[in-house]
């Protein structure tokens, strides 16, 4: 199986039509993976990549929709939310104390100033339990991290509230797998071409694994690295990429559980 000119003419991403058709095989991309000899690092998104944690803002944002019942339908309270969210995200960025934040100034306003402070204070206790919550490993997340150790360095790439990352690192029991640990404000390309001079290597000697495909997967195929998507059940809506990607770096896995078998396969291959 070849990849048609077409495709390896840039090293650029393709967003393509859902269905393949013979003029747009992404399916052959998806298997071809050029360069991995000299792969050095191993990059880890931690959100609902490493741990759950969707499932738990979702569960807070059911919980608010109920709070405003009185002003707004539940799926209505939701998107002035969200809408909130978008105009402070560059203010307050990534995480719990930011969505706080936003679910008191949404209440406000959708309330036109009629929210009572026992409603304000039930809000913030949201909050307080969302920073509070267990961390739920994924599924053969340590397994992966404990066959790699050792082979390659290991990093963890994550954005969000600096000491609620924190936390949930130190909550996951992970920490001693990761030869450095990353906590970015974004994850936009300059800021992983920071993280890359920082670990003094090139874009083609990193591996970005992640859930999202916004974040940890388009920013790193700009550079030039490589990225393998590993999609969790549920996406933020800022994060969802609706179309499907192709790129000849890129790899899409079911499981975190692939990562291993994926990296022999392509040891074998050369």
């Amino acid at each position: 199986m070849s990849l048609t000119g077409e495709y390896i003419r840039s090293w650029q991403y393709y967003l393509i039509p859902a269905a393949p058709t013979k003029s747009a095989p992404y399916f052959k991309l998806l298997h071809f993976n050029f360069q991995m000899d000299t792969l050095q690092i191993i990059a880890f998104d931690a959100d609902d990549t490493l741990w759950v944690n969707e499932p738990h803002y979702q569960h807070m944002e059911q919980q608010f929709g109920e709070l405003l019942a009185d002003f707004l339908p539940p799926h209505a309270a939701a998107q002035e939310l969200f809408k909130t969210e978008m105009q402070n995200l560059a203010l307050y960025g990534y995480g719990a104390k930011g969505f706080v934040l936003c679910m008191v100034e949404t209440a406000v306003r959708v309330s036109a100033g009629a929210m009572s402070m026992p409603v304000v204070e039930k809000i913030l206790d949201y909050g307080k339990a969302l920073l509070n919550q267990p961390v739920e490993l994924l599924d053969g997340v340590e397994d992966v991290l404990e066959a790699l150790q050792g082979r390659y360095r290991l990093v963890v790439a994550t954005k969000g509230d600096l000491l609620d990352q924190e936390r949930k690192l130190k909550k996951s029991g992970l920490e001693r797998y990761f030869h450095h640990i990353e906590i970015m404000s974004d994850k936009q390309p300059a800021d992983y071409r920071k993280l890359l001079k920082h670990l003094d290597i090139p874009a083609s000697d990193f591996l970005m694994v992640g859930n999202s495909l916004r974040s940890d997967i388009l920013p790193v195929l700009d550079l030039g690295g490589h990225a393998w998507h590993v999609p969790f059940h549920t996406t933020w809506e800022h994060e969802r990429v609706e179309q499907l990607v192709a790129h000849p770096k890129l790899q899409q896995l079911t499981s975190i559980r692939q990562v291993p078998e994926r990296l022999l396969a392509m040891r074998n291959i050369r």
